[in-house]
């Protein structure tokens, strides 16, 4: 059996267009009075065609439409990628297509139209439950927005999902405890709660390299809440599936857990990634960041991906060994061996320690560790 089967096979298709550039956002996202959604649908088809010719005979188990904010596309562009993607690959009995949303008024009126064109599940990014602080992260939506947009998607899909950031300006411990206990009493079994983290280069990293973002949390908060996210997420049934995301058993990201499993995913659109095994050999493909620049390579190469190299067994070990850790039931340790070709030292210390737990083959981050994982995936990598 080849490895990747272990995760499963799926499609991230990236849509880089946004309302608004929200300050703490690093992912490849931009701002554009227009767009030719028919030039993007046509290039968006035609990468999935290539593709599809790269990887036939293979069932598809996850669809994901993230970005940008795709919930601006068309419905029917969706639609018609869905029925593309239909006609490629056999589609998965329980096959996941999630559409990241903005919940907005607007946004939210097309949801009817997105769940007809083949979308069964919205991963919505609300963020805060507080307008000052919706505010402060850029957001364009209003918490009553919010819940009515969180309503409406309820209506239509089975499946819903939202997004918080804590660990915010001047949120307290008891801020945070409050408001993810209303979170956990809007949600529909799922939630992924993120600590705000400041990266170079958005507007957050240039204020706070200036000293101009006052009252972010200190290590010992940020642990706190964390801690407090685990434990009020684990009373209310939300089992920690993933150190950043919370569900019912059932309602876990199917398409989340391929990339944390070390399945194969296609990435098609400005700077998706993409992971693929193509005769036995890994490959890791990345596209062109640029919208008109993935445009010109698709009409010109007849290809979007501006890097495409193999991996070695080592890096392929290694990769496995830093999303793997992320989930609650850890990796196999005889499948980190087998494709290394080589022992994986575990460093003693962190089994004495209470850091890393290893059980009937499986390797996992305790609750105790999971908070330093990067030390962990650190020590372990070949």
């Amino acid at each position: 059996m080849e490895d990747w089967r272990h995760g499963g096979f799926g499609l991230y298709i990236h849509w880089p267009f946004c309302e608004a550039k929200c300050p703490y956002c690093d992912f490849n996202s931009y701002v554009s009075a227009t767009v030719d959604t028919e030039m993007w649908e046509h290039a968006l088809l035609r990468e999935l065609d290539r593709h599809a010719a790269l990887t036939q005979d293979r069932v598809l188990n996850s669809i994901f439409f993230g970005g940008g904010t795709p919930s601006l596309m068309p419905p029917n562009m969706v639609g018609r990628l869905i029925d593309r993607a239909r006609g490629h690959w056999p589609f998965a009995n329980d096959i996941e297509i999630t559409l990241e949303a903005n919940p907005s008024s607007v946004e939210a009126s097309r949801f009817a139209d997105f769940h007809k064109a083949g979308v069964n599940r919205i991963s919505m990014g609300i963020q805060a439950l507080n307008d000052p602080d919706l505010k402060r992260l850029g957001r364009l939506h209003s918490v009553a927005e919010a819940r009515s947009a969180l309503t409406v998607a309820k209506t239509y899909f089975e499946r819903v999902s939202f997004d918080l950031i804590y660990a915010r300006q001047d949120q307290t411990l008891e801020a945070w405890q409050r408001e993810l206990t209303e979170a956990i009493e809007m949600s529909a079994g799922h939630l992924s709660l993120y600590q705000l983290t400041i990266e170079p280069g958005t507007a957050f990293g240039f204020r706070a390299k200036a000293g101009k973002l006052a009252g972010l949390p200190d290590e010992d908060l940020s642990a706190d809440m964390f801690d407090a996210t685990n434990e009020i997420c684990a009373a209310a049934g939300l089992h920690a599936y993933e150190v950043s995301n919370y569900s019912h058993k059932l309602l876990e990201s199917k398409h989340n857990i391929i990339y944390w499993r070390g399945g194969d995913y296609i990435g098609i659109g400005p700077g998706a990634h993409g992971r693929l095994t193509l005769a036995g050999r890994r490959h890791a493909t990345q596209t062109a960041l640029a919208p008109p620049a993935w445009l010109e390579r698709v009409a010109k190469l007849n290809s979007g991906t501006s890097r495409q190299e193999v991996l070695t067994p080592q890096d392929h070990a290694n990769e496995l060994i830093m999303m793997g850790l992320r989930v609650s039931d850890g990796i196999s340790r005889t499948r980190i061996e087998g494709i290394a070709d080589t022992q994986l030292k575990i460093p003693d210390h962190l089994l004495d320690l209470g850091l890393l737990e290893l059980s009937n083959d499986r390797l996992r981050a305790t609750k105790t560790g999971r908070p330093l994982l990067n030390q962990l995936v650190q020590a372990l990598m070949y």
